[in-house]
Formats: structure tokens, C-alpha cells, sequence
């Protein structure tokens, strides 16, 4: 028990430090963008944010919706991505955890100060008061905008993760071994299976 409280807060100090430090950088990049370019582009910035919300929401969904059975038969036959895709089922709590809660949640508070430039921006265009009716309803309408796109689009998200978990994983164990043969990064490791072989030893 104290070894399993002991790596949950590991990981959780762990995953709050790299939380902050990536939306340090996001937060960051997309002011920097947005403040170089008009309300239009801006806008466009927004969706993307959203839309990798929205992506990276389905991931963490897929992984632990998905079963690593299917991909035994397939790591022994030597698929591509195979090992990989069963090493994300196999830690799917934190896999899921970085993809919903850090990704997903930033992508979310950037998504919202981006909106909030974007207003800015139009606001100056057309010459608004500040506090008048149309810079308000602005702000209502983009920020509902962008609200029902990220429901919505997570409602979606989740139906395809759920059904598709299986396409879904696979894809990104592609993903993941390949980034560890050519860039030699090691993403997810199998820590369960190094703790059978020494068991077992």
C-alpha cells in the first residue's frame, strides 16, 4: 500500500511539474502567435486548440477502452506497433491522464485566453467601446462558440474512441515505435513486464 501511494504521488508531482511547464510553452506560443496576426487567423488558432483538445481527449478515452488482447497475437506475429500498443493499454490510467487531464485540460484554459485576444483584436478593428453592447455580445457568442465545439466535439470524440479503440491504439503504437527507432525516445515503457521478468527470476 505505501509503495502504491508512494509512486501516485510520484507520478501526480511529476505530472503537475510537466503540466506546467507545457502550458507555460503553449500559453506562451499562441499569445506570441496571436498577438502577430488578425482577429481572422487568431480565430483559426482557436479551432486548432480546440480541436487538439478534442484529439488528445479520444486518445486518453481509447486507451482505456481498449483491451491489450487482441494485440498479443499481433506483437507475436511481429506487426509494427504492436508491443508499443500494448505497453499504452497496460498503462492506460496514465496514458489517459496525460492526454485528457494535461493536454486536454490546457488545451482548454489556452483555448479561452486565445478567445479573449481574438476579442480584443476585433475589438480594435471595428473601433468598440469598451463594455457596449456589441463587444459583449461578441464575447457571449464566440465564447459559447467555442464551449459547445469542445463539448461536442469530446462527446464525439468519446463515441469514436469507445468503438474504434482498437484502429485507435494501434495507430498510435505505430506512432510511438517509430519515434523510438528514429529519434531513440522511449514515450511509454512496459514497467509491468520488467516486473514479471524479475519476479520470475
Amino acid at each position: 500500500m505505501k509503495n502504491f501511494l508512494h509512486k501516485s504521488l510520484k507520478w501526480s508531482a511529476g505530472i503537475a511539474v510537466i503540466t506546467a511547464v507545457l502550458a507555460a510553452i503553449f500559453s506562451l506560443a499562441s499569445t506570441s502567435v496571436l498577438n502577430q496576426v488578425n482577429w481572422t487567423t487568431g480565430l483559426i488558432v482557436v479551432l486548432v486548440i480546440v480541436i487538439i483538445g478534442v484529439f488528445f481527449d479520444m486518445l486518453g478515452i481509447a486507451a482505456t477502452a481498449a483491451d491489450e488482447k487482441p494485440y498479443h497475437s499481433m506483437a507475436s506475429n511481429k506487426v509494427y506497433g504492436a508491443r508499443h500498443s500494448i505497453r499504452i493499454v497496460r498503462n492506460a490510467d496514465r496514458f489517459a491522464s496525460f492526454c485528457n487531464d494535461v493536454i486536454g485540460d490546457i488545451a482548454g484554459i489556452i483555448s479561452g485566453t486565445a478567445a479573449a485576444i481574438v476579442i480584443l483584436q476585433l475589438a480594435r478593428e471595428y473601433q468598440l467601446s469598451s463594455g457596449s453592447l456589441m463587444e459583449n455580445s461578441i464575447n457571449i457568442g464566440l465564447t459559447s462558440l467555442i464551449a459547445a465545439l469542445t463539448v461536442g466535439g469530446k462527446a464525439m470524440g468519446k463515441a469514436i474512441a469507445i468503438r474504434f479503440s482498437k484502429e485507435i491504439i494501434f495507430r498510435v503504437g505505430k506512432t510511438l515505435q517509430f519515434v523510438e527507432e528514429k529519434l531513440h525516445i522511449v514515450i511509454i515503457k512496459d514497467t509491468k513486464k520488467t516486473k514479471i521478468k524479475k519476479q520470475d527470476r
